[in-house]
C-alpha cells in the first residue's frame, strides 16, 4: 500500500508537471526558450524562434512570447504632458507612440531592455519634447509664436521625431518605430484667451473690412452703370439733333422751312392748355 501511494503520487506529479511540457504561440507572436536562463539559439548560433503553434518543452524550461504587432502606447499616460518651447512658453501635449518589435532584433528587445515599453515611451517623450523645443517661430510670426508653428506644423515635426527613430534607435532597441502622433496641443489657459481675444478681433475688422468692400463695389457698379445710361442717352439725344439738323437742311433748300416752322408752331399752341401772348410795340 505504501509503494502505491508512492507510485500515485509520482503520476500525480508527472500530471501537474505535463502541463509546463508544451506552449502555445499565437499568429503575430514568436516564443523563445530558456533554459536556466540561457537563450536557445540554432546551430546557425542565431536565436532560437518558435513559430505559431504548439510546442514542446521540458519543464524547467521558460518560454517568453513576443507579440510582432504593432504597439500603441499612450505617451504620459492618461494626462497630457507639460512641454516647454522655444520662446519659454509651456504647452501640454497629448501624443501616441506606434512602434513594433523586430523579428532580427528580438534578442535585444526580450533581453536588453528589463521595462519594455516603459523604456521606449520613456525615450520617444525625451525625443519629442527635444524636437518640440527645438520649434522657433519664423521672422515676424507674432501671433501664438512657437505654440502656432508647432500647431501648424504638426506632422512635419511627427514626421521628422520620426526619421530620426529610425536612423538612430532601431537597431540600438530592436523594433522598428512607426511614429509619434501628436493628437492635442494645449496652450496655457492666458495665452488661449489671448488668442481668442486676436482672433475674434481679427475676425470682426476682416468681416468689417469685406463688407465696407462690398458696399464700395456695388456703389462703383451703380456709378459705372449710370455713366453708361448717360452716355446712351447723351448719343441719343446727339443723334437725334443730327437728324433734326438734316432734315430742317433740307427744308431750307427745299424753300419750305418757314411754313414747317408755321406749321408745328400752330401744332404745339393747339396742344398747349394754357397760352400767354406777349405783346410789344414799337419804341
Amino acid at each position: 500500500m505504501f509503494f502505491l501511494g508512492i507510485i500515485i503520487g509520482i503520476a500525480l506529479f508527472l500530471v501537474w508537471k505535463a502541463r509546463d511540457s508544451y506552449f502555445r504561440v499565437e499568429e503575430g507572436q514568436v516564443g523563445v526558450l530558456c533554459r536556466f536562463g540561457a537563450a536557445k539559439h540554432g546551430p546557425d548560433g542565431a536565436l532560437a524562434l518558435a513559430g505559431p503553434g504548439l510546442h514542446f518543452k521540458w519543464p524547467f524550461e521558460v518560454a517568453h512570447i513576443v507579440s510582432l504587432r504593432e504597439q500603441l502606447v499612450t505617451l504620459g499616460g492618461e494626462s497630457a504632458e507639460h512641454v516647454m518651447l522655444n520662446d519659454g512658453t509651456v504647452i501640454r501635449l497629448q501624443s501616441m507612440l506606434r512602434y513594433a518589435p523586430r523579428r532580427e532584433g528580438i534578442a535585444k528587445y526580450l533581453f536588453g531592455l528589463h521595462h519594455r515599453k516603459e523604456h521606449v515611451a520613456g525615450l520617444f517623450s525625451s525625443l519629442l519634447r527635444n524636437e518640440i523645443a527645438n520649434v522657433k517661430a519664423a521672422q515676424g510670426e507674432a501671433l501664438g509664436g512657437a505654440f502656432a508653428v508647432v500647431r501648424k506644423d504638426r506632422q512635419l515635426v511627427n514626421q521628422r521625431i520620426a526619421d530620426f527613430a529610425r536612423k538612430q534607435l532601431n537597431d540600438r532597441y530592436g523594433v522598428d518605430f512607426q511614429a509619434v502622433d501628436i493628437t492635442d496641443i494645449h496652450p496655457p489657459d492666458e495665452l488661449a484667451d489671448a488668442l481668442n481675444a486676436v482672433m475674434s478681433a481679427r475676425a470682426e475688422a476682416d468681416s468689417m473690412r469685406f463688407r465696407a468692400e462690398s458696399e464700395c463695389a456695388q456703389k462703383v457698379m451703380a456709378a459705372e452703370r449710370g455713366v453708361q445710361i448717360a452716355s446712351a442717352k447723351a448719343a441719343a439725344v446727339e443723334s437725334e439733333i443730327d437728324v433734326l439738323g438734316r432734315h430742317l437742311g433740307a427744308l431750307h433748300v427745299a424753300g419750305v422751312l418757314p411754313a414747317y416752322r408755321s406749321r408745328r408752331k400752330a401744332e404745339v399752341w393747339s396742344e398747349a392748355r394754357t397760352l400767354f401772348v406777349k405783346e410789344g410795340g414799337t419804341s
